[in-house]
């Protein structure tokens, strides 16, 4: 049986703001486009938290879009 190709995730290490884990995750993207890219793949983090955008250590934030 093989193997079901995954979404690629990290999780926030402590501390860390939405552009320290963009320039981590997705070196090669320009940083703007990063944090924007990785705000809409994880609305459950940016739109619906309080305060806006609060990460914890136990999040996975997706750094790729969703699999087709």
């Amino acid at each position: 049986m093989s193997l079901t190709v995954q979404r690629r995730f990290v999780t926030p290490m402590a501390d860390e703001t939405l552009e320290q884990l963009a320039g981590r995750a997705m070196p090669d993207t320009p940083l703007p486009e990063a944090t924007t890219l990785i705000q809409g793949w994880n609305l459950h983090i940016f739109a619906m938290r309080k305060p806006r955008g609060l990460m914890l250590g136990s999040d996975v934030v997706f750094v790729e879009p969703p699999l087709p």
